[in-house]
């Protein structure tokens, strides 16, 4: 079977896979939601869920430092990548050595296309059809009129200050809510200022758990940056993970506020 990943790379797999190693946490928790718990074989140490996936698979690194040697040991017939999470360098080498399917996920359409296409790579398809007609469903519910055209600026990272900005899934998010991003102009996930935030002037300010772990001491500082904004710690696996975590995400959204 000719495979073509979300970045256009193309490859031969002659038969479903049998042995996967995951390089992303939500990746790895999509795969297992698949009925793939036998098949997968290698995960990222922050691959954290499901805790029964964590707890009995093999560990390959960080998803910006794999231990290819690792990887190899484990024999894979299928690795399964982020375009974004994953280092290019490794990724080249990992597929000069085995097929490589990487996804590429801005939007919730891509990532329904994520999950329909690795259920068809993975033999899966009936299951992965299902999961998406789940999660559009939960979209389609999506209503909160509380954040219906407020603006926002999403925090990902602490000193220096990194926001989530346009072209990101986490924007597709925000939108998903209602919210309008106050960065949407800048690029991916670009570094601000104290006084572009100020100006920017966001009705809410969204601390992410994750990649930095932001907690209610950070609060304080963003008050005094934005009195009249409403300061928010969110979950960030609920606004980046594009897997099958999205079936959580619309009702997490409702209660945001």
């Amino acid at each position: 079977m000719k495979v073509t990943d979300q970045t256009h790379y193309t490859f031969e797999l002659s038969k479903p896979p049998k042995r996967i190693v995951s390089l992303v946490p939500s990746q790895s928790e999509l795969l297992w939601d698949l009925g793939l718990n036998n098949e997968l074989v290698g995960i990222t140490k922050f691959c954290i869920h499901p805790s029964e996936m964590f707890n009995t698979k093999d560990r390959i690194g960080g998803t910006k430092q794999l231990n290819l040697d690792k990887i190899r040991s484990l024999k894979p017939d299928l690795i399964i990548g982020n375009k974004e999470e994953n280092d290019k360098e490794q990724i080249e080498q990992l597929r000069s050595e085995y097929p490589v399917w990487l996804s590429d996920v801005n939007t919730l359409e891509d990532a329904y296309n994520m999950i329909e296409q690795l259920g068809i790579v993975t033999g899966k398809s009936k299951e992965s059809e299902q999961l998406n007609a789940a999660i559009k469903k939960a979209f389609a519910g999506l209503n909160n009129p509380a954040l219906k055209n407020k603006t926002a600026a999403y925090f990902m990272w602490n000193d220096p200050f990194m926001v989530s900005a346009n072209n990101t899934f986490i924007d597709a998010m925000l939108s998903s809510c209602g919210l309008i991003n106050v960065f949407k102009h800048k690029s991916r996930y670009p570094q601000i200022t104290e006084s572009e935030l100020k100006e920017a002037h966001p009705d809410y300010i969204l601390l992410s758990s994750e990649p930095y772990p932001f907690n209610e001491k950070h609060i304080s500082l963003f008050e005094s940056i934005c009195p009249d904004a409403r300061i928010l710690l969110v979950d960030g696996e609920l606004f980046s993970w594009y897997g099958s975590r999205l079936l959580k995400s619309p009702a997490y959204f409702k209660t945001l506020v």
